[in-house]
């Protein structure tokens, strides 16, 4: 019989930590390659907490004499999400970064006490961290060779098994074989035999293939170890490989079976090998040491250029940006139409976006779950919609949606935040609404008016978005810009825009001609609504007169009207209306031989100068 209360689930995997002779365990969101989306496989937290959001942890102890003895910890994004979908009864809520799992262990984990945790799923960073803070109180971290957690989970699903597919090079822009000799040289240059490629979108461009093993990010479940004379080890479950897989790869990259990877890896004895501390799980260095080899911690050599879109990849996005773009705005006309009849919810209009993409051609995924937000839920950033959420857009508010597809020329990534009015025209936005919006839209309209010397991080970006709202006492609690992959992706790094502080990952990473970055501030009014306009951006050389050294600026690759019923025409500048003017003459340009009718009657309305 299958357990299914989380009453039960935890009961059951309390009772198998005690077989195991373990006072407590640790339960991450993730899998082997520390991907952000994972397959169902791995959606362990999910199973044993009802915590349904893509970042998070849990830590059970077996001990429940004071308290719950287990607690769940998740960011802000998901302050609210935890409480709705996990039972305080059975977890304490803890929030990341102000609690951390270790701080927790150390006040509740009894002394000598030992804690395990699956080093297949942490970074040999995390270990390291939490070992020296539940050290302080004699606890002990210990890893397991498998996972309790899998041993109770009865109907847990098998990983995919769906082939891996051939991303052409008329999508790459550059062959595999020419990739892994780059890789090679690097190798080399830096002294080292080999490098660990663990992160699946690292493997999928390199080898210049793809999948469909994990939702919203097109990859195939492997692990690669890259050598220094170009060669390559692909390790993958057999049945995923097909006849024309093994033709694409060619001779120099060997197929060797998914299994068999750890065996590798303790073969590399008195190589010096390459592995990357934030996508290289602890079970990798721990292997590679046991054996003898000389591990070097270093970022993923194929992270950089993978993020320096060749002009292939560049003109591709631009391809899938104006299909992409075209389906939106039969969206945005479709939803100006009806939503005023307060008949339209939310999971409709996210069923509906999709379906205008899939008319489109070419789609072959959303690049992220759709955050269809009506009314309050708008002033949640990361709102993911779901039967019990589901909620009617109300006539007479705002909505907002974020949205992106995967095709095979581009990942795109889209937010719009419109006013929907009543059948009768009458009810406006607010001041405060339009206030808010316009301020959003002068900062995103500097992010894509900015011109910057090269060497310039992307934290030194971040404010240029955020100065209308701080002029105005507000403020937004995300990142203004994120990386974009090639059909992999949509938060790629490891470039950012964001604010440097806490040390945030790519925030001090120098932009370089041929990255795409999201331009995306936002306003939350919590309760009330939200606010968010996203473009992609493609960084380009810039040249500009007199000069004193190499310049950047960025072209914008998305093109959709942006709401015009919630600006404040007041507030802006001559600039700031000729850029609108500007980027809705584009608009048109682009989308109009793609529309028809009514649809078209529509755009050439929403392109018109304010």
């Amino acid at each position: 019989m299958l357990m299914q209360t989380h009453e039960a689930r935890l009961a059951a995997l309390r009772q198998e930590l005690k077989a195991r002779e373990l006072d407590g365990f640790v339960v991450p969101i993730s899998d082997e390659h520390m991907s952000e989306y994972v397959g169902a496989y791995a959606q362990r937290l999910a199973w044993l907490t009802g915590f349904g959001g893509s970042a998070g942890s849990a830590v059970v102890l077996t001990d429940t004499s004071q308290g719950t003895g287990a607690a769940i910890f998740v960011d802000g994004r998901y302050t609210v999400q935890v409480r709705d979908q996990v039972d305080e009864k059975l977890f304490e809520y803890r929030s990341v970064p102000k609690d951390t799992i270790g701080g927790w262990l150390a006040e509740h984990a009894g002394k000598s006490a030992r804690i395990g945790y699956d080093p297949w799923l942490h970074t040999q960073k995390w270990v390291d961290q939490v070992s020296k803070q539940t050290a302080r109180k004699g606890a002990k971290l210990v890893p397991v060779e498998s996972n309790p957690l899998d041993a109770v989970w009865q109907d847990r699903p098998e990983p995919s098994s769906a082939p891996a597919l051939i991303q052409s090079d008329e999508y790459a822009g550059r062959s595999s074989a020419e990739k892994r000799s780059e890789i090679g040289e690097w190798l080399k240059a830096e002294g080292h035999d080999a490098a660990v490629i663990s992160a699946l979108d690292s493997i999928a461009w390199l080898l210049n293939i793809r999948g469909s093993d994990v939702d919203r990010t097109p990859v195939a479940l492997s692990y690669l170890i890259a050598h220094d004379d170009g060669t390559a080890e692909l390790f993958i479950a057999p049945e995923k490989v097909t006849p024309e897989l093994t033709q694409h790869l060619g001779n120099a990259v060997t197929l060797r079976d998914r299994a068999g990877f750890p065996d590798a890896l303790a073969g590399l004895k008195g190589k010096s090998v390459s592995v990357d501390p934030d996508y290289g799980v602890a079970a990798i260095g721990q292997l590679l040491e046991g054996a003898g080899a000389n591990v070097c911690f270093n970022r993923d050599p194929t992270i950089l250029p993978k993020a320096i879109k060749n002009k292939v990849e560049q003109q591709g996005h631009r391809d899938a940006q104006a299909r992409d773009g075209a389906a939106v705005s039969r969206f945005l006309h479709w939803l100006e139409r009806e939503a005023p009849s307060g008949e339209i919810d939310e999971l409709t209009a996210a069923a509906k976006l999709r379906a205008f993409r899939e008319e489109h051609g070419d789609l072959r995924d959303l690049s992220f779950d759709t955050i269809s937000a009506a009314g309050p839920h708008a002033a949640l950033p990361h709102y993911r919609v779901d039967e019990d959420s589901n909620l009617t857009i109300p006539p007479g508010s705002i909505y907002l949606v974020d949205s992106g597809g995967q095709y095979p020329s581009g990942t795109t990534d889209i937010t719009r935040t419109v006013w929907v009015g009543t059948p009768d025209g009458s009810a406006q936005p607010s001041a405060e609404m339009k206030d808010r919006y316009t301020r959003v839209l002068k900062g995103h309209i500097a992010i894509s008016r900015a011109i910057f010397p090269q060497g310039t991080a992307g934290s030194q970006l971040d404010a240029f978005a955020r100065q209308f709202l701080w002029a105005a006492g507000v403020d937004y609690a995300h990142g203004t810009g994120h990386g974009v992959g090639s059909f992999l992706s949509v938060h790629e790094g490891p470039q950012r825009i964001a604010k440097s502080a806490g040390g945030q990952a790519g925030t001090d990473q120098e932009l370089f001609a041929g990255m795409i970055l999201s331009n995306e501030p936002g306003y939350y009014k919590q309760g009330a609504f939200g606010i968010r306009i996203e473009n992609l951006e493609l960084v380009e050389p810039r040249e500009v007169e007199g000069a004193e050294g190499e310049y950047l600026g960025f072209e914008t690759l998305t093109f959709v009207p942006i709401d015009r019923k919630l600006v404040e025409k007041s507030l802006l500048t001559p600039e700031e209306l000729q850029w609108w003017s500007d980027y809705h003459k584009r608009v048109f340009d682009i989308l109009s031989p793609q529309l028809v009718g009514d649809d078209l009657a529509w755009l050439e309305r929403e392109c018109q100068p304010l």
